[in-house]
């Protein structure tokens, strides 16, 4: 095999225009590693995050979180589970590339149900989805559920999931073209954030007997936080688990004096540090996908030479569902 490859990379923090696909060497996987070789690539904010500069990365930087693909090589301590040839969905850096070196440790063999360009959708947002409302908040049957940003990717996954679980799903989103799609994916309430946020809480109360919601599942950020506090009940939790509208600012914690809130900054790797803890959420999320319990909206796939759309296209709050590149 060639040693060389071709990744996107970039040179320094900004705007998508520091986007590149560029050849470099090949990875070789260390020896608890394989080498993928990657068909798709999943585009998440995070590889937004890291390439503004807001999760400053250690530059040159080839971008991406996760990917699909099939083994290329196996390292010598990789133990028998993996082999070359397998289909595998992958969480791990440098995914914009022909091939990726991955670790076992969040590497996962694809149901023949479940395809390639599937696999590399799933993964981030799924795990980080699941990881909400089993690890961070157990949803409950019969729970109230505010979910922000109900119609992009990880909040169309929530609204199923939740629905899946018993609760009440009430989803915010900034059309109502928007709002339908969240409602087709379990949304029971849908309330259109484009004119503010005032309406929201006076909805939230009236939805719920004035009482407010027992989780807020927030992954907006800096726009969405207050509304967050205000509409969860007393003893309530406000989950915060993403910027897409930029960090949520320093906050005084007296705040939550005035219901006990519970507040809770999130991120899903925290919660997939070993092995045993990333098996035993993605088996249980491929197999809700593999049974036709979950369904995973992809928005587009763009060629891996129009990364730069697909960043902007995100950042611009143009899509729904999930974004994947074609390498």
């Amino acid at each position: 095999m060639s040693s060389t490859s071709h990744a996107v990379q970039i040179p320094k923090h900004g705007d998508s225009s520091v986007l590149a696909y560029v050849p470099v060497p090949k990875p070789t996987p260390k020896p608890d590693q394989v080498l993928v070789k990657v068909a798709y690539a999943g585009v998440n904010f995070i590889d937004t995050y890291q390439r503004s500069g807001l999760y400053p990365q250690t530059l040159p930087f080839i971008v991406g979180r996760e990917g699909s693909g099939e083994i290329v090589e196996v390292g010598p301590e990789v133990k028998g589970e993996f082999k070359v040839g397998d289909r595998v969905a992958f969480m791990g850096p440098g995914s914009y590339a022909e091939y990726d070196a991955v670790s076992t440790v969040s590497l996962a063999k694809l149901p023949d149900a479940i395809s390639l360009e599937q696999g590399a959708a799933l993964l981030l947002q799924g795990l980080t989805a699941w990881s909400l409302v089993r690890q961070a908040y157990k949803v409950e049957k019969g729970d109230w559920v505010l979910i922000h940003a109900a119609a992009g990717g990880v909040g169309l996954l929530l609204c199923q999931m939740c629905k899946l679980l018993g609760a009440n799903v009430i989803g915010t989103t900034s059309s109502e073209a928007k709002a339908q799609l969240a409602k087709a994916n379990g949304a029971d309430y849908v309330i259109n954030y484009s004119n503010g946020y005032d309406e929201l809480v006076a909805k939230v109360n009236e939805l719920t007997g004035s009482k407010g919601v027992h989780v807020v599942l927030d992954g907006v950020g800096a726009s969405t936080f207050d509304v967050s506090l205000k509409a969860v009940r007393r003893l309530g939790t406000v989950i915060s688990f993403g910027n897409a509208s930029g960090a949520v600012p320093p906050v005084n914690i007296m705040r939550l004096a005035e219901k006990n809130i519970r507040l809770m900054r999130t991120t899903l790797f925290q919660y997939i540090t070993t092995r045993e803890e990333f098996d035993a959420l993605s088996s249980e999320l491929l197999g809700l996908v593999a049974e036709g319990k979950l369904q995973f909206a992809i928005h587009k796939v763009y060629p891996i030479q129009d990364v730069k759309q697909a960043h902007d296209d995100l950042e611009g709050r143009k899509t729904t569902g999930k974004l994947v590149l074609k390498l």
